[in-house]
């Protein structure tokens, strides 16, 4: 079983930047994907970016050269740094884990089997 707990999230002005913190527990495949998704209440869930255990990332096209993906292992914990955030980054944002390679899954949210209870990023203009 996998624990996933997100923190960071808060009320930004538009270009200002944020750093949300997915802290793990409990057993991690040898090869797993952690990705980063958000959600506005009415719309689907929405992949942001991923980062591989063996260290490739990807990115949603909307959030390219703003957000970055990281990780502490030493920690178990993975980073979304967020910055130039805009009015429409605003959402609830999760990070996921599934077993596997990052590539296999893309950023389609049904291949990630744990989620954590989400954060809230607002971003006002």
């Amino acid at each position: 079983q996998v624990q996933l707990v997100e923190s960071g999230g808060g009320s930004v002005q538009a270009g200002g930047s944020l750093r949300l913190s997915c802290a793990a527990s409990g057993y991690l495949y040898k090869r797993y994907c952690m990705g980063w998704f958000r959600q506005v209440p009415g719309r689907e869930r929405e992949g942001v970016a991923t980062i591989d255990s063996a260290g490739p990332t990807s990115y949603a096209d909307s959030v390219k050269g703003r957000f970055t993906v990281s990780r502490d292992n030493a920690k178990n914990t993975r980073y979304l740094q967020m910055t130039s955030l805009k009015p429409e980054d605003t959402a609830m944002y999760y990070c996921a884990t599934g077993v596997g390679d990052c590539y296999s899954k893309g950023l389609a949210s049904g291949l990630f089997g744990y989620w954590g209870q989400g954060t809230q990023v607002t971003v006002s203009s």
